[in-house]
């Protein structure tokens, strides 16, 4: 089959990617619960970590504001108190359900809260590993946001997940930090890693291998020194849109490549995109590289499913775009957590590409998209997710192609800038 024509358009430059989300959530929780001033510098300053900088200050952490270079005054659990008023975690599931877990921990009474998307995200995932230790956690009953968490004398557990997640298991290892007790973990594939990381980097005694974490009882974290890498889930946009242009290449500095979160860029090299990792270093217990991308690559449909889908769970939207432009098919299955995130992503993002003119399909738990290199017109409904305004504003940045994005600002919880950036780099 011939190889599809390519959008005639340029990416030139480089950029420095902001801070990663992921492990910008995890720095400010850490920092609180270690003993001694920890620093953090190229923090993401999004509006999901907002999120949880005000829950912590809630519960009598001296979080500051967020800035490039920070200091984090922790004094372990003795310095969280109970909240006067409910824990606002905005648009953040990360913010709730890891909370939880050091509220339950803490021995304290909490009501999380949050906005219309977050409160129908499902939260019962959390609430029986919680429950398992000691804890009480009341829902609606629909299962997600307000939630109760009252704690108290937590006991040891050993909890298999039901589905791949790091925010279950990062709610159940702090949970166990917390209370000082012994937590094992398994999922049926590995989930991201940053919180296990963190920790062993902070001195916690933490055991990982490919099926279970375990957590040993009575850690104390020494202070964290931490440079946050770039996100990869935000670099993941600007790989996207340099492999589907047609000449020129692009540099994007100091990107996480944390190997439970590249599935992204290994999808987009087996479609037949070149991706080249430059100066990797480790730093905080993470892995940064420099990424160079070049453009002009024929790309070919691929076929993603089981222990690949949770280290790309984010991206697979964009790699729905991406395949719209790839020569054959390209299927995503076993991706049902995409049904619970920020939006239905499975049914928004099929739904808009087809209306858009591309030649795509829903599957009860992923996605079909075959490739016709299609000129795409009309406007996206984002449903207030991120990643879907920033997926088919790669696709708006295509000459030829006229998408309005319905919410446009609504990139604010994980990538302020992402817009000026994606018009900085690209090039007719």
């Amino acid at each position: 089959m011939a190889a599809l024509t390519r959008a005639a358009y340029g990416v030139a430059g480089e950029l420095t990617i902001p801070g990663d989300k992921s492990v910008s959530h995890r720095a400010l929780i850490c920092s609180a619960l270690a003993q001694g001033t920890s620093r953090v510098r190229g923090i993401l300053a999004s509006a999901d970590v907002q999120s949880t900088a005000g829950v912590l200050r809630a519960l009598g952490v001296p979080i500051p504001a967020l800035s490039e270079s920070m200091e984090i005054v922790g004094t372990g659990r003795e310095s969280l108190r109970a909240p006067t008023a409910d824990l606002d975690c905005g648009n953040s599931g990360t913010s709730a359900r890891l909370l939880a877990g050091v509220v339950a921990g803490a021995g304290l009474t909490a009501r999380f809260v949050g906005d219309a998307s977050l409160s129908r995200r499902p939260m019962r995932r959390v609430q029986r590993p919680l429950e398992a230790m000691g804890a009480t956690v009341e829902l609606p009953a629909h299962g997600g946001l307000p939630m109760v968490v009252r704690g108290g004398a937590l006991s040891d557990v050993e909890w298999s997940s039901d589905t791949s997640s790091a925010q279950v298991k990062s709610c159940v290892l702090l949970a166990a930090l917390t209370a000082g007790v012994e937590a094992t973990v398994r999922e049926p594939s590995r989930s991201r890693d940053h919180t296990e990381r963190m920790l062993a980097a902070m001195g916690a005694e933490i055991w990982v291998n490919d099926d279970a974490v375990l957590l040993f009882s009575n850690q104390t974290l020494m202070p964290l020194d931490i440079t946050v890498p770039g996100d990869p889930s935000s670099a993941a946009f600007f790989a996207a849109l340099a492999t589907l242009a047609a000449s020129g290449a692009l540099l994007a500095r100091r990107v996480g490549v944390n190997d439970t979160r590249t599935g992204f860029f290994a999808a987009l090299r087996e479609m037949g995109a070149s991706i080249e990792l430059e100066g990797a270093v480790r730093e905080g217990g993470e892995h940064v590289a420099d990424l160079r991308i070049a453009a002009g690559r024929p790309l070919s449909g691929i076929t993603v499913g089981g222990d690949a889908i949770p280290t790309m769970i984010d991206e697979l939207p964009l790699l729905a775009c991406v395949g719209a432009y790839a020569t054959g098919e390209t299927r995503v299955s076993g991706a049902s957590e995409l049904r619970v995130k920020e939006s239905d992503r499975i049914s928004a993002v099929v739904q808009n590409l087809r209306s858009l003119g591309a030649d795509a399909e829903e599957q009860p738990d992923g996605f079909v998209v075959r490739g016709t290199s299609p000129i795409l017109r009309g406007t996206v409904v984002t449903h207030g997710d991120h990643r879907l305004a920033m997926a088919f504003g790669v696709l708006g940045a295509i000459p030829g192609n006229e998408i309005a994005i319905d919410d446009p600002d609504c990139v604010a919880v994980s990538y302020p800038g992402f817009w000026s950036d994606l018009a900085r780099v690209a090039s007719a």
